[in-house]
């Protein structure tokens, strides 16, 4: 390809999307970007840029620091082949500090004309040194049955939380629900009814390869979303829907008539591919090129820790065991004393810990055979000392405090419902820790349930929670029971700023921390 024809396809593209050229002409046979573009995993000058072609094509990416392109770069980026979904994904580096970054995206065929699709826009802010931080976190989405209403707007709470102007979004897992059937219609709170858009791979529980896909290009089908991830650049952790239900190495779907494939070791292979596939992330390194824990910079103001509840976990018990052994892993030892030392060494006023569950609530996961209550997260619901998975816990708290931590909070989803946790030391069973807070924030676009009990044992303060009154589950987002948290962190005070927001961007709580 010479650079004269590169130009001329250029200018074919800015024609076009001026509307000077006709997109049948300018675009005929091209290839198409029906999923839009996803920004990714933003820091140290930085950002990760994703996105879909129809077909087998080459992604190209053109960026600058202004809306004309003048002065613009642009990459010849990897091939969108069937091997990926034709996903692809190219790094942008050396970004300038506190800077908009516009970025246009299109995919050109491997056939000898090379035609190219129409260009996808976007645009992202870059951390400086000197600039407030906002930020947006949450989690569960499509889930329940809720899938993409149109009557109801489509998933609008992303629309309110692009509405913030956020400087990025976390999302804390079950980012689908594999697990789920979207069905074409359910029956809604009040007799109302919900219509959904329904795609074949979410009529059915995922269990092939391409079903986990289509539930990613499932969601992508949302004006809103679309918008949202062409603007906002993401930072995703998973939980476990983007598997199955609840699942750990206890996993059983030998009863479950739902599922042909009852290997889950299989299905969570197939479910880890997609995810990686359709994340906006950047690939950790070839010596664990799955791993999704991960600290990513954002400035002196600062750190964000992703941590991974779900790959290294051992078997989902009674969790009552009184010793540490492969039955109550959580995080992992390998990722324990990377949390560690990442958050002592961390020069960042605040370290946010990302995680995909809550310490202090308790999430049951049914029975075991002997009738025995047993545990999805860390609580164990018998509020004494640490015990099974909460020794872990207990361990990471305490060696938080000897390494004198400040400005840790936690941020999580998964329960659906919003709270604000103060843990207390002085009020739990474990006392060895500094006092933190933990800030849970969802559904997004799925069914709103809760509140969960608390067990005592790291002394979960309940300072503020909204969920469903008691008796109702799995609200629709008619109930207006979605929500999302937002951060401020101000540059001049450095004091960080929760407020917890509903589905129309309202404040339902607010706390201002001050840093130590």
């Amino acid at each position: 390809m010479n650079h004269r024809s590169f130009r001329l396809r250029q200018l074919t593209h800015i024609l076009a999307s001026l509307g000077l050229l006709a997109t049948s002409t300018a675009f005929a046979d091209a290839p198409l970007m029906q999923q839009g573009i996803q920004l990714g995993d933003l820091g140290n000058g930085s950002v990760v840029v994703w996105s879909r072609s129809d077909r087998e094509s080459r992604m190209m990416v053109e960026y600058a620091t202004n809306k004309d392109f003048t002065d613009s770069k642009i990459i010849r980026g990897p091939y969108a082949m069937a091997g990926t979904d034709f996903t692809s994904r190219q790094e942008l580096t050396n970004l300038p500090k506190g800077q908009d970054i516009y970025v246009k995206v299109w995919y050109e065929d491997l056939s000898n004309a090379r035609t190219a699709s129409e260009p996808v826009m976007g645009s992202f802010h870059t951390p400086g040194t000197d600039q407030n931080i906002r930020f947006v976190w949450g989690g569960d989405t499509a889930g329940q049955g809720w899938g993409i209403n149109k009557a109801f707007g489509g998933m609008k709470i992303y629309e309110s939380m692009r509405q913030t102007n956020p400087d990025f979004f976390i999302h804390n897992g079950d980012s689908i629900y594999a697990d789920g059937i979207i069905p074409e219609s359910v029956t809604a709170e009040n007799g109302q009814t919900w219509v959904n858009v329904v795609t074949p791979e979410v009529a059915k529980v995922a269990e092939t390869l391409e079903e986990f896909r289509g539930r990613y290009k499932y969601n992508l089908l949302d004006d809103n979303v679309r918008a949202f991830n062409a603007e906002v650049p993401q930072i995703w952790q998973w939980d476990d829907h983007e598997v199955v239900n609840n699942w750990s190495d206890s996993k059983d779907l030998s009863a479950d008539t739902r599922y042909v494939e009852k290997n889950v070791p299989t299905l969570i292979a197939r479910a880890a591919t997609a995810f990686r596939e359709y994340a906006p992330m950047r690939p950790y390194s070839s010596r664990e090129s799955e791993r999704v824990y991960r600290k990513i910079s954002y400035g002196p103001l600062l750190d964000v820790f992703v941590i991974d509840m779900r790959s290294y976990r051992g078997p989902n018990t009674t969790n009552l065991q009184t010793g540490q052994s492969a039955e109550t892993r959580f995080l992992g030892k390998e990722q324990m004393e990377w949390l560690q030392t990442q958050l002592k060494s961390s020069k960042a006023t605040w370290k946010v810990i990302a995680a995909d569950m809550p310490i202090g609530l308790n999430v049951g996961d049914g029975k075991d055979a002997a009738g025995n209550a047993r545990w999805e997260a860390i609580a164990n619901g018998n509020d004494g000392p640490a015990a099974g998975r909460e020794l872990e816990m207990a361990s990471l708290l305490k060696n938080i405090k000897k390494a004198k931590v400040r400005n840790i909070v936690w941020l999580t989803a998964d329960v659906h419902y919003t709270a604000a946790h103060y843990y207390d030391p002085a009020k739990a069973s474990s006392k060895n820790f500094s006092p933190f807070w933990e800030f849970v924030a969802g559904p997004l676009n799925a069914g709103s349930f809760g509140p969960n009990t608390t067990d005592a044992t790291f002394g979960p303060q309940v300072v503020f929670s909204k969920a469903p009154p008691a008796g109702q589950v799995n609200l629709s987002p008619y109930a207006g029971l979605q929500f999302f948290g937002e951060v401020n962190i101000d540059k001049d005070t450095r004091a960080l700023t929760v407020d917890l927001k509903d589905i129309t961007g309202t404040s339902v709580y607010n706390n201002v921390l001050n840093a130590e």
